[in-house]
């Protein structure tokens, strides 16, 4: 294998912030009750230099201060502290905890791993730590020609230590939920588990294959070991982050609040700190609550500039505030940033909104150039691009497309996506069926209801069709700038239900 360094690219580590109130999170969810320090939890910089100036400066016992000797005719000069962590110890432990890494220590790493393998092509742990590092540097910059790199650098793992390679095995798990291949990372994710079932790190993957695909009992009981097993701070942390994503799948978003919140709190790098932070934001995104979600938004950037999915969602929350040219703003810079096809879907939906046709066509093309780059690298965009073709392209080709997809992973999302391609071609009949599937996994979306109240109004059920197109407003009344004013508009043509008595 050819190996190659990492890009360079600006550090991403900013200073700790204050971490907002989560969303339905209770009194432990207030600003004054998560600065509270705790064990486990992390103190502010500030009062840990002022502990640290009491420390060298002198003991306060019983309101007394005791001054630290020092020599006739000398000054006491008050040691340095311990230097702390470079930036490749940092992100190796950061992978080896199964937590974010900032995009400046990755490239710290990949390179010193680079230059490692050179002089010792058999350090199976370096490949893997290596292939480990790529796959998270993937998905960061959602540049798909970091997962062939990831993959050669994990099979070379393999190779040189066939048996009882854990790390590897959980780093092709990871590989395979980065490429959107659910059923191949649980594959990876059980065989590392049935290695090591006492190492907690091998479950975060293994949770979230279960989860995309439609398989919420597997992921809530893979949930529980974990949690049986993280119990210190990093990992308590990204237990946590787990345990928010798999409540929000089930629709327990109280649960989900909480878990994140105390997440956040927990978190042992500004990287999983923002994690943790983005994903309440999305939280309060989902239940219509734009303003707030921007808060959380925003203090996830602040706590790691990396975190570019924060910038997509600050554009979201712009654009149902009204503040439409910051929005575009933070769409752009999350896109220069971080590709992704969904990002580059909602910008042109947004342009599509503002009746800007000719920036809104150059965004579906740039997503469906982005969609072959990303299968150049293994990448399986279909879901996303069903999903496009299905309102801005051709109905019949995404109804193909999402039934390959719901071949392999029977997700509620995919549910979704088959029905209103379905509808869409003109088949409302099985279109219900994939809505009903959707909303059945108990995930709770304003899409979802819309969907599947389009679908029963062209169906002539008329009275479940307005208890659907109202229930997606009330989740959330700008869930998206094209559909929120045509499920308004749908409401309004079906008007109120008739009050006549019924027949004898």
């Amino acid at each position: 294998m050819e190996i190659e360094k990492g890009q360079q690219g600006p550090p991403s580590e900013a200073g700790r912030q204050q971490v907002p109130a989560a969303p339905g999170a209770g009194p432990r969810a207030t600003p004054q009750s998560a600065a509270k320090p705790s064990r486990g939890r992390r103190l502010p910089r500030a009062v840990k230099r002022a502990l640290a100036v009491a420390v060298l400066g002198g003991v306060v016992a019983g309101g007394a201060l005791v001054l630290l000797p020092s020599l006739p005719g000398q000054r006491y000069e008050a040691p340095l502290p311990a230097p702390g962590p470079g930036p490749i110890t940092r992100a190796a432990t950061a992978l080896g905890a199964g937590v974010p890494a900032s995009t400046a220590d990755l490239i710290a790493l990949i390179d010193d791993r680079v230059a490692h393998l050179r002089t010792h092509p058999a350090d199976q742990e370096s490949w893997a730590v290596l292939g480990a590092a790529y796959v998270e540097q993937g998905r960061q910059t959602a540049d798909a020609a970091y997962f062939p790199k990831a993959e050669t650098a994990l099979r070379t793992s393999l190779k040189e230590k066939p048996q009882d390679n854990v790390q590897a095995l959980a780093g092709l798990a990871a590989l395979a939920n980065a490429r959107h291949d659910f059923r191949t990372a649980k594959r990876w994710g059980e065989q590392a588990v049935d290695l090591a079932p006492k190492r907690w790190t091998t479950y975060p993957a293994l949770i979230e294959a279960y989860g995309q695909l439609g398989d919420q009992e597997a992921a809530a009981k893979a949930l529980e070991t974990m949690r049986g097993l993280g119990t210190s701070g990093s990992s308590r942390a990204a237990v946590l982050l787990s345990a928010g994503q798999v409540y929000r799948d089930r629709g327990w978003r109280e649960d989900a609040a909480a878990a994140l919140s105390d997440a956040t709190v927990l978190a042992r790098s500004p990287a999983q700190e923002a994690v943790g932070l983005y994903r309440a934001g999305e939280l309060l995104w989902e239940r219509g609550e734009p303003a707030q979600a921007l808060r959380y938004y925003e203090a996830a950037l602040r706590a790691d500039s990396g975190n570019h999915a924060a910038l997509a969602g600050k554009g979201r929350a712009l654009a149902a505030l009204g503040r439409t040219a910051q929005a575009l703003r933070a769409y752009k810079a999350a896109i220069a940033k971080q590709p992704a096809p969904e990002y580059v879907l909602e910008l042109g939906e947004l342009y599509e909104s503002l009746e800007d046709a000719k920036w809104a066509l150059a965004q579906y093309d740039s997503l469906r150039a982005r969609v072959r780059r990303d299968g150049a690298g293994g990448v399986n965009d279909e879901l996303t691009l069903g999903l496009f073709e299905a309102d801005h392209g051709d109905p019949a080709a995404a109804v193909r497309r999402l039934q390959a997809e719901w071949g392999r992973h029977e997700s509620a999302e995919v549910a979704d996506a088959l029905g209103w391609a379905l509808h869409r071609a003109g088949d409302d009949e099985e279109a219900l069926t994939y809505a009903l599937k959707a909303m059945d996994q108990g995930q709770i979306s304003a899409v979802f209801a819309y969907h599947r109240g389009e679908i029963e109004r062209s169906l002539g059920r008329y009275g479940a069709a307005r208890r659907h197109l109202q229930q997606a407003l009330r989740i959330n009344p700008y869930f998206s700038p094209l559909l929120a004013p045509r499920a308004e508009a749908a409401l309004e043509e079906l008007g109120e239900p008739a009050m006549t008595a019924p027949p004898d």
